[in-house]
């Protein structure tokens, strides 16, 4: 089966380029150099000349502070050129699998775990743009699964672990929030998950039959940005004194939510998997790295 990897350069690409291999599978992985996704004709032959029949987005513009100033080109990405992956499965009956963000939920009060069917409420043009980019698929109607994640980190670009393994190297003293509160997702993890999936739609007796909905998925454990800062130092063998620090401390032109813990009980269910505590992906990580 020809599997499409879009988004190919980033975070979780790289990890789909490493859990793919030794696949039977033939996995395409492309970026904007080998296909620019926010061309619909460019997009519709691609997918019909490689004979695609699972599509796994990775694409998507995701500085969630640049959105704000930029949500035009956040918009293009996140919602437009899904829609043109999802218009090009629906015409080549292929399966997208998308990936989206907590940040849909940003506004949400309380403190229970965000489930797959609970209203979403994005505070800022990133949420926005990757809601639209969920609803365009449902729209279109292709066969789809979308997988929101949060906190994604790996050994490949940039995010919070190595930002955190550098300053924590480099300086003596830091400030992390301790008012925004979720848990971390290793992209190893989650490309994982995602083999899962690909392999549960080429069986017969499927429980994917009808893919299409929405599903959870972040390591598990709930923690703080400054809890987390402290155990990357630790695991690090770095020296650092970080303290706790309010979000207002560090303004911003979005409000990030202050509670965005997944419920990934639907996922669970549905894979028959054990996921791994992100005190357990975090060593990993940092041993890779």
């Amino acid at each position: 089966m020809n599997i499409l990897v879009t988004g190919a350069n980033g975070q979780l690409g790289n990890e789909m380029r490493i859990v793919s291999k030794g696949s039977s599978d033939n996995y395409i992985f492309t970026d904007v150099a080998e296909l620019d996704i926010t061309n619909s004709n460019a997009v519709m032959d691609f997918i019909k000349d490689n004979e695609v029949k699972v599509v796994v987005n990775c694409a998507a513009y995701t500085n969630v502070d640049k959105a704000e100033d930029d949500e035009t080109t956040a918009e293009l990405l996140n919602a437009q050129a899904v829609e043109y992956l999802a218009k090009a499965c629906k015409e080549n009956d292929a399966t997208l699998i998308h990936i989206s963000t907590d940040y849909v939920f940003g506004g949400n009060e309380g403190n229970t775990p965000r489930k797959e069917d609970e209203p979403v409420n994005p505070t800022g043009a990133y949420g926005r743009t990757k809601l639209h980019g969920e609803q365009a698929i449902e729209k279109v109607g292709c066969k789809h699964i979308i997988i929101r994640t949060a906190w994604l980190y790996s050994e490949f670009g940039n995010n919070f672990v190595k930002t955190m393994r550098k300053l924590t190297a480099e300086r003596d003293s830091l400030k992390v929030v301790f008012d925004q509160v979720g848990t971390p997702t290793y992209a190893l993890d989650l490309a994982k998950v995602i083999i899962l999936f690909v392999d549960e739609l080429k069986t017969s007796n499927s429980k994917l039959q009808t893919p299409n909905s929405i599903y959870n998925y972040s390591n598990e454990g709930v923690i703080s940005w400054y809890d987390f800062a402290k155990e990357i130092c630790e695991l690090s063998g770095n020296v650092c004194d970080i303290q706790p620090c309010h979000s207002d401390e560090f303004p911003s032109k979005v409000k990030r939510p202050s509670y965005s813990v997944l419920d990934k009980t639907k996922i669970k269910n549905k894979l028959n998997i054990t996921i791994p505590h992100w005190k357990e992906s975090l060593k990993k990580c940092i041993n890779n790295l």
